[in-house]
């Protein structure tokens, strides 16, 4: 993509990011306060067509599920204190476990504030029926608000998955109430969304990487997100820090000895405003403890709608740093 086009292009993703922030100040221009029976909220934003407003931060299910109890109830209470009420989760993530502890340290007490996402890998429409009431059992609810076809890697695996009637399990898990909504994830290869895309619009939301090196390499931002702005999809952005790949790592959760964009190119808050600043719903973040997790609701809190200039700028510094899209995002294919 030339400088021009992404100068245009970037542009018109900010405007689409305009509208789905929730407005937070009345007619006379006094603040709003977005409150629920726990204290303030995060800004919140639109979740596409299905009209929900969510918080502009969620909480990563995975590193709620690699975690120990005491840890994982403190990151969940640090979340529900600092405003955030998305939280995302998965039947994979643990063996179940990350869904366990919401059934534990979430749902009994905050279900009635909390939008509670998660997902299915299965394969087969017999196995994600499965997934689901297993998802359900586990979390100690009747239902969940956002349920979501997890981690399609290739157009096959999406045809495949749509053949063995994973998608028609999804259809009668919103018509049944079992979910509110229903969408899908990926963060391997954005061949996998197009397809997706191209097979079905019963589908409302879509969870993938977005973060300021993705323009650069194999970019879910370019080939996949204008679609969903003009299909009014909610959007989740993951790996925003490329899941540790910013920070040196090579696998997931990890850091590691290789170079590093952060704190080397760019800062932690640059990385998360930039992904702000594009028409993403609700940015989902992994958090390693209660710290982490408050560290990002500061850096929410702090947020700026960035100008066309400085993402422009920020793109261009982190692709002109040299670094190999193979080496810092690691997921893709």
């Amino acid at each position: 993509m030339t400088t021009r086009n992404r100068r245009s292009f970037l542009k018109t993703l900010a405007t689409a990011t305009t509208g789905l922030m929730v407005v937070t100040t009345d007619i006379h221009g006094l603040p709003i306060n977005n409150q629920d029976r726990l204290g303030d909220l995060l800004p919140l934003r639109k979740l596409g067509k299905t009209g929900v407003d969510v918080t502009m931060l969620g909480v990563g299910g995975a590193h709620i599920g690699k975690s120990d109890e005491k840890t994982a109830q403190a990151i969940l209470e640090a979340a529900l204190e600092g405003g955030v009420r998305f939280f995302d989760n998965a039947e994979s993530y643990n063996k179940g476990g990350a869904e366990e502890k919401y059934g534990k340290y979430l749902v009994p007490k905050y279900r009635d504030v909390a939008f509670i996402m998660t997902k299915s890998t299965a394969k087969d429409g017999k196995l994600a029926q499965q997934h689901l009431e297993d998802s359900l059992r586990r979390m100690k609810t009747d239902y969940v608000d956002l349920w979501q076809i997890h981690a399609v890697t290739s157009p096959k695996d999406v045809d495949d998955r749509i053949a063995n009637g994973v998608l028609e399990v999804a259809r009668k898990a919103k018509e049944s109430g079992k979910a509110r909504f229903i969408g899908f994830t990926g963060h391997s290869d954005f061949h996998a969304h197009q397809r997706m895309l191209e097979r079905t619009d019963i589908l409302e939301t879509c969870q993938m990487p977005i973060n300021c090196f993705d323009p650069s390499y194999k970019s879910f931002i370019n080939n996949v997100l204008p679609t969903l702005v003009d299909r009014n999809m909610g959007i989740l952005a993951m790996k925003s820090l490329s899941n540790g790949g910013f920070f040196g790592g090579t696998r997931h959760f990890n850091g590691g000895d290789n170079p590093k964009l952060v704190p080397e190119i760019l800062t932690v808050e640059e990385a998360l405003h930039f992904v702000w600043s594009l028409p993403v719903s609700v940015l989902i973040t992994g958090p390693d403890h209660a710290q982490m997790m408050k560290d990002k609701i500061t850096v929410a809190k702090n947020f700026k709608q960035m100008q066309e200039d400085d993402r422009l700028a920020l793109l261009d510094r982190v692709s002109k740093a040299g670094y190999d899209g193979k080496l810092v995002e690691f997921y893709k294919v």
